[in-house]
């Protein structure tokens, strides 16, 4: 039957590829709702490292380890043998029915590596659904506690926290929140400690001290017996474009969810597990400590889908101390998501790979610094280790971002493609946020990669800069 399938997959690679949209039925997820006639994708054939081929054999250095997703590269044996011997023992096992070794052992040692306070460990398939987990979580807290008056959870503007009903009504994206608003309950929103383009008559500091004054005053406004909890991503992703908050801000959302008895929930499904240099991204600032974390993309890796909560022991307890945790999914806690989870955790801290992440973070920091420099139109980088981002603008000096019908991010990343090189853009909130390329390479990355991509984004810059008409 396994050589069945092979063969069978080998004769439709071989086929050539249909124009987008073309098809009569069974189109994929890549063209489900572009105009017919789009040209086609190239068809992936292998990945390894950093690399990833097409079926032409065509090589693409992957810059944004897809959606910075994938950490510890592609074709990584030990999770690949994992993987195989776990889908031999078990494929699935509800916690409701069985224990897996898995599920156990990877909750120990992510829980080990998180540190204190967050020794619960609630697996689920990815991002959203984890964001959801963590939200619902947090409001079993309070009324386990008798705070059953505690449900609004403030976020920013812009965010980004997941495309599920309940995550999406915590993003900051007026966008999405026009087409989907109706279907929502709509949440508090606080200005983004934004460092690039501040507002008139701050700088980085004040406008950050700024931002802290808005949360709690819309704590006070909202009531804070009804505010349950403060969520942020403590290194932004898509939403921010790698923003990383000045030091101020951070000391000082602790301080007032803690002067209100408002939880923080840190968001590190994109920074998380090492890709800061720092194993979670709040450990730059170790007086900004969250309540919950939540994690996904890299913890997984690629290899299989996969999202955590992390959570403190004491106050899961008083959640199961009321009846339990009324929340839970098909997938909780799958043999085969933790099996993986920890295989790509033992990479991770084995092979020194956080360490790796701040190194070679540096190192790319200073070439796109020298980028900025020298580009008409890369006004900021910004990120740390190995997240970081470039943001596009029309003017540099005015720090104008470019008409959201350019696509200059859009441009950047095809012009990459055209070239041998991926990077990851989205445009949130229609473009009107500005314009920027996340630039975030596997943890695996090698000085002698770092710059290969690094001369691969120079290349690809200055051909974005022609075709968008800059001198």
């Amino acid at each position: 039957m396994a050589e069945l399938l092979r063969n069978s997959l080998d004769h439709h690679l071989a086929e050539p590829t249909p124009a987008l949209g073309t098809l009569e039925r069974g189109e994929p997820v890549q063209v489900f709702a572009l105009p017919p006639g789009s040209p086609a994708r190239p068809r992936i054939e292998r990945a390894e490292g950093i690399y990833m081929w097409d079926s032409t054999g065509r090589r693409y250095v992957d810059a944004g380890s897809g959606p910075v997703a994938c950490n510890i590269g592609y074709g990584n044996r030990r999770v690949i043998e994992v993987l195989h011997r776990q889908a031999e023992a078990a494929t699935f096992a509800h916690p409701g029915t069985f224990e897996s070794a898995a599920n156990r052992l990877f909750a120990e040692r992510l829980s080990a590596a998180a540190g204190p306070g967050y020794e619960r460990v609630f697996v689920v398939s990815g991002g959203s659904e984890a964001n959801e987990a963590a939200i619902k979580l947090a409001r079993q807290m309070a009324v386990a506690r008798g705070e059953a008056s505690r449900w609004k959870v403030v976020s920013r503007q812009p965010s980004y926290h997941g495309s599920t009903l309940g995550a999406l009504s915590v993003s900051g994206d007026p966008a999405a929140h026009d087409m989907f608003g109706p279907l929502m309950q709509r949440m508090p929103k606080v200005p983004a400690p934004v460092t690039y383009r501040i507002p008139p008559g701050f700088d980085q500091e004040s406008w950050a001290g700024h931002c802290a004054d808005v949360l709690e005053r819309t704590i006070l406004e909202e009531g804070p017996d009804t505010v349950l909890a403060f969520m942020q991503e403590p290194v932004g992703g898509l939403a921010t474009g790698a923003l990383v908050p000045h030091a101020t801000y951070m000391r000082r959302v602790r301080e007032i969810c803690d002067r209100h008895g408002v939880l923080l929930i840190h968001d590190e499904v994109m920074s998380g597990g090492g890709r800061t240099g720092a194993f979670l991204s709040h450990e730059h600032w170790p007086d900004c400590r969250p309540d919950i974390v939540v994690l996904a993309k890299g913890a997984g890796a690629g290899y299989f889908p996969l999202g955590v909560v992390l959570a403190p022991r004491d106050r899961v307890a008083e959640v199961a101390a009321g009846g339990g945790f009324m929340h839970g999914h098909t997938a909780l806690g799958n043999p085969l998501a933790c099996a993986v989870g920890l295989a790509v955790l033992d990479e991770t801290l084995d092979r020194g790979l956080v360490a790796n992440a701040a190194a070679q973070g540096a190192r790319l920091r200073a070439r796109l610094d020298d980028l900025v420099e020298r580009s008409p139109i890369v006004g900021d980088v910004r990120g740390k280790g190995l997240l970081m981002a470039l943001e596009l603008v029309a003017d540099k000096a005015a720090k104008t971002p470019f008409p959201a019908a350019a696509m200059a991010a859009g441009t950047l990343a095809r012009v990459a493609m055209e070239q041998g090189m991926i990077l990851y853009q989205r445009r949130t909130n229609a473009g009107r946020d500005g314009d920027w390329v996340m630039v975030a390479p596997p943890l695996i990355a090698t000085a002698a990669e770092i710059d290969m991509i690094a001369d691969g984004i120079a290349a690809a810059v200055a051909e974005t800069e022609r075709r968008l008409g800059v001198a």
